[in-house]
């Protein structure tokens, strides 16, 4: 099992690995630009450095999350255009990183329906795959209005339509908001039974190990400290362990506040999955 953090690329793209090594994470993510803007800068000279340090330290894959404003499913075109162009771009940096995985928000249709906006979300997934070693992780969401990818379903039918191309990041937190039980062994069993009946679990590459502040089925996209929100010790205890999960690599998105750190996390995912 690798376990990592999301960490910050303030002062150089490079200086993430040394954030993540200085956290002994196994794997890392970032963003490689600012997540809430859409210009940004080219990586240069230390796209480079980036990817000598993470050649020389045992930590992988390298996981990079796509900004927030683009929408693959909006109805409106301007914000739609260069949503696919910032996608293009984004597949473009993680080649240019050697990043493994690039985590993808599959956006809101804002009204326009399901069907249309999967049919405009699978059209930019299909102008941007990948030509190198990156793959489009489809990441589902908590289930808040309009949004898409909140069930296996509607992620499995996206995957249907663009192939080996993608595959998947599974978060607790919103698959626990949008109705998908973690609290203990037998909803687990049961919650993984449908995403590889659905999906299959080979598609599953990096999981977002995150509690939930919402309660089961809130559609409440609020992460929570490992073990102090409502899927609990109890639920990352079993989800840890589960067979179907060894393996993949872990990613926590938790919060950093006077309760606990980046560390005190890492710390309890370790112990509930009996890492020495």
């Amino acid at each position: 099992m690798r376990l990592g953090l999301h960490v910050s690329i303030a002062g150089g793209i490079d200086l993430a690995v040394d954030r993540a090594l200085a956290r002994k994470c196994d794997t890392f993510q970032i963003f490689t630009r600012n997540p809430r803007g859409w210009r940004f800068s080219e990586l240069a000279e230390r796209a480079e450095a980036f990817r000598w340090k993470v050649a020389n330290a045992n930590i992988a894959p390298v996981v990079v999350h796509m900004p927030y404003l683009p929408n693959l499913a909006s109805p409106r075109q301007r914000i739609y255009e260069a949503s696919v162009q910032s996608l293009v771009a984004e597949v473009k940096r993680c080649d240019l990183l050697g990043a493994r995985y690039l985590v993808v928000h599959l956006g809101s249709h804002l009204g326009s329906g399901e069907m249309a906006g999967s049919v405009r979300i699978v059209k930019a997934l299909s102008e941007a795959i990948p030509s190198g070693e990156t793959t489009i992780l489809l990441e589902n969401t908590a289930g808040s209005r309009n949004s898409i990818g909140s069930s296996f379903d509607e992620i499995s039918s996206i995957l249907d339509r663009v192939g080996k191309a993608a595959s998947v990041c599974l978060d607790t937190c919103h698959a626990f908001a949008s109705g998908y039980d973690l609290r203990d062994e037998v909803a687990i069993d049961a919650t993984l039974g449908e995403f590889d009946e659905r999906i299959g679990m080979k598609r599953l590459r990096v999981i977002h190990v995150n509690d939930s502040r919402g309660a089961l089925g809130s559609r409440l996209d609020r992460h929570e400290h490992i073990g102090l929100g409502k899927i609990g010790i109890r639920g990352f205890r079993r989800f840890l362990t589960h067979p179907k999960v060894r393996g993949i690599p872990l990613i926590l998105e938790t919060p950093v506040d006077r309760r606990r750190d980046d560390y005190g996390n890492l710390r309890m995912v370790r112990k509930l999955a009996r890492i020495a």
